[in-house]
């Protein structure tokens, strides 16, 4: 990109947060549903100020009341093993512009459980949006605050899968089976998460390698299951699993197992955010393959010098080490990345949302 287009590109962008940043501070509010942590990030006229959770320390107004009148609603689905607090650089973002912001805690895939991640977590993560969302319209303090009609949603990771699966997006074990008996080598992080010391992997590989001649006839049932999105039939051509959604983005999404059919029936907008230094999810195996087979996603920046992780923010130097040391490949942050491309594209990721749910 040419040095003067970034630079106004960036002028803009950030010009636009600190107009934004004038009008309202963030409130931050713990919430449930059932047992499920929530975490609420929304506009308020109460002053924020520094707040620490453990190594993390963001600026915002705690348990503040949020402004008068009905703002949307958007979610934030987290990636594997993440929290709210890594992606609230965003989330406050989206609380400047006006949006009301719910960050679930994934049930067995958070930071501090991370049991069921993979395939059981991507099963059940829309459905625990999609619960989120009904407790909120059935609250009555938030249910004055919200508008309903319209709900977005965010997905960075693993939360791809989430919002990939909310637009309409199908996946099955099968597919994901089929990748890494191909492409293990080249998108192993992957292929081979969790899996990390030499005999996790050479059983996972064994797996792969134990399915590859089998037809798919004779394959368990678990294996060829379709999750996701709708179906269409002949009553609806309706894929979404909650026509309230939409206006959906992603940051480095997780799409690799979704099929090239089901992605081509996404009608809802989806914009995406890439990074050119992914070596946690191959651009060319997952935003890539998103976006070649989905004609109503949109690439909103592919930050050029930067890693899986360099989209989250706060993202201290203590936990960048750990989440690294969990990665097969690519957990670190790249040296130099200029941080300004970021909080560019979480300005996009907001004028994505209030072009599309905002009247």
């Amino acid at each position: 990109m040419n040095a003067a287009i970034l630079r106004r590109a960036l002028a803009a962008a950030l010009g636009g947060l600190a107009a934004l940043a004038a009008q309202a501070q963030v409130g931050m509010s713990a919430w449930h549903v059932q047992a499920r942590q929530v975490t609420l990030i929304y506009p308020t006229q109460a002053e924020s100020r520094l707040q620490s959770f453990g190594p993390f320390t963001i600026d915002v107004a705690i348990n503040a009341a949020p402004l008068e009148g009905r703002q949307r609603l958007i979610v934030i689905s987290h990636g594997t093993g993440g929290s709210a607090i890594a992606d609230h650089a965003l989330a406050a973002a989206l609380a400047r512009a006006g949006f009301v912001v719910a960050q679930p805690q994934h049930e067995g895939d958070n930071w501090q459980d991370t049991r069921q991640a993979g395939p059981e977590s991507f099963r059940r993560r829309p459905q625990e949006v999609i619960e989120v969302i009904d407790a909120l319209a059935r609250d009555p303090k938030w249910s004055a605050r919200i508008d309903f009609s319209k709900v977005g949603v965010h997905g960075m990771s693993a939360g791809g899968v989430t919002g990939i699966s909310l637009a309409g997006g199908q996946w099955r074990m099968l597919n994901l089976v089929r990748h890494c008996q191909a492409q293990s080598k080249t998108d192993e992080s992957f292929c081979f998460q969790g899996a990390k010391d030499g005999a996790a992997r050479a059983e996972r590989q064994a797996q792969y390698d134990r399915a590859r001649y089998v037809p798919e006839f004779f394959l368990p049932a678990e294996v060829k299951t379709v999750h996701g999105g709708r179906t269409p039939s002949k009553e609806s051509a309706e894929v979404r699993p909650d026509p309230r959604i939409a206006s959906i983005t992603l940051a480095v999404p997780l799409a690799t197992i979704f099929s090239a059919e089901s992605l081509a029936r996404i009608r809802v907008p989806v914009g995406v955010v890439s990074a050119q230094r992914d070596e946690v999810l191959v651009p060319r195996f997952h935003s890539d393959h998103l976006l070649a087979h989905c004609k109503a996603c949109t690439r909103l920046a592919d930050l050029p010098g930067a890693g899986h992780f360099d989209v989250l923010r706060p993202w201290p130097e203590s936990i960048a080490r750990e989440v690294a040391a969990l990665q097969v490949r690519g957990g670190a942050p790249v040296p130099g990345f200029d941080g300004r491309l970021r909080e560019a594209a979480h300005a996009k990721i907001v004028a994505f949302h209030r072009q599309h749910l905002q009247p």
